[in-house]
């Protein structure tokens, strides 16, 4: 990783290919099957032909919260609040969008309805703000009264009421996240029937995405760059199925880098997990050795972004390249609401687990 740079990274995309709204039905996206430098092109209705009795697929239960606000300052100045986590009912961490950035100490007022102060900056590179909340209310309820649905800065109409429903997994339900676990918006409750009936086996992890995933890497070289922290959850059940998938010879697929992130930093050498609760913050770049995650359910990535560092490490920088080659090439829809991926471990032959 000491060689590598953000623009190893890179690759030009086509604005048009970036995808602003969801396929019409959940499961109407394609899937780009990747083994090495060898990829097929599918659609995601054949992934439980993919897959076998005893495979396991773990998901990311969290659900986005109404994370955005609008505001003004005491002297009047607008601003834009993007929420990254509500530590507990009285205290948030966020980001702050202004044409100056508050002072610590200073009185915002959200959407015309509350009140909160800015107590400082956090984060790794102070790059986030701390929020205390002033008068009645907590901020859960106060996010799902007055706040916004946040979709990422690259889709460009503002949250409608599709989003409400598109824009969450149908399987949510831990509120904490400010941007969705996107692989996992291909699944219906349909595909999630056919896949039980098949004997594949589900679990669940907890992980609240941040706004944070949205960072851009600001060093040159990967080495340098100093990943957010999020919290995560793995349940004694979860952590039991994987036991039992791999004392049975079955594959642990993960929906999502979020889900493998949690599953990773979780891992033990002999691919069984701890669980419990606990912050992770690991970065996840050529050369990993992964301890857990066979297979790989992915959307696909912005350049130069820290999720494209993961996959590449995941399936090979060079199966990566020729992958996303190809799906430009074929008018793949890209990011939160487009296509998906399945991606098998570097190294790994897919039927040989």
């Amino acid at each position: 990783m000491t060689s590598l740079t953000v623009d190893d990274f890179d690759f030009p995309l086509p604005p048009e290919l970036i995808a602003q709204h969801p396929a019409p039905e959940r499961t109407g996206s394609r899937l780009l099957h990747v083994c090495g430098e060898r990829h097929t092109d599918r659609q995601f209705v054949d992934l439980p032909g993919l897959l076998r009795a005893g495979d396991l697929l773990v998901f990311n239960d969290t659900r986005v919260i109404k994370a955005r606000f609008f505001g003004i300052k005491e002297t009047g100045g607008q601003v834009e609040i993007m929420l990254e986590r509500i530590v507990d009912a009285r205290h948030a961490v966020c980001q702050i969008r202004a044409s100056k950035a508050p002072k610590p100490g200073c009185r915002l007022r959200l959407a015309d309805a509350f009140d909160v102060v800015m107590s400082g900056r956090t984060g790794t590179d102070g790059d986030f703000f701390a929020l205390e909340l002033l008068g009645d209310g907590d901020f859960w309820e106060l996010s799902e009264r007055y706040g916004k649905l946040p979709l990422p800065p690259y889709i460009e109409h503002p949250a409608e009421g599709a989003d409400e429903t598109r824009y969450q997994t149908v399987y949510a339900r831990e509120p904490g996240a400010v941007a969705a676990p996107t692989a996992g918006l291909h699944f219906d409750e349909a595909m999630l029937a056919t896949l039980k009936a098949q004997g594949v086996g589900t679990a669940f992890v907890t992980l609240h995405v941040g706004a944070g995933t949205y960072r851009p890497v600001r060093v040159e070289k990967i080495a340098d760059h100093r990943m957010h922290s999020e919290r995560y959850e793995i349940p004694d059940a979860t952590a039991a199925a994987i036991a039992a998938t791999r004392a049975a010879g079955g594959r642990v697929i993960a929906v999502g880098t979020t889900s493998l992130r949690a599953l990773e930093s979780a891992g033990n050498p002999d691919g069984s997990v701890r669980p419990g609760s606990a912050e992770t913050d690991i970065f996840i770049t050529p050369g990993y050795r992964f301890q857990v995650v066979d297979r790989l359910i992915t959307n696909f990535h912005l350049p130069k972004s820290t999720l494209l560092m993961l996959v590449s490490a995941f399936a090979g920088c060079a199966a990566m390249r020729a992958a996303y080659a190809h799906a430009i090439a074929e008018r793949y829809r890209f990011f939160s609401y487009g296509d998906a991926m399945l991606l098998e471990r570097t190294g790994q032959d897919p039927d040989a687990i």
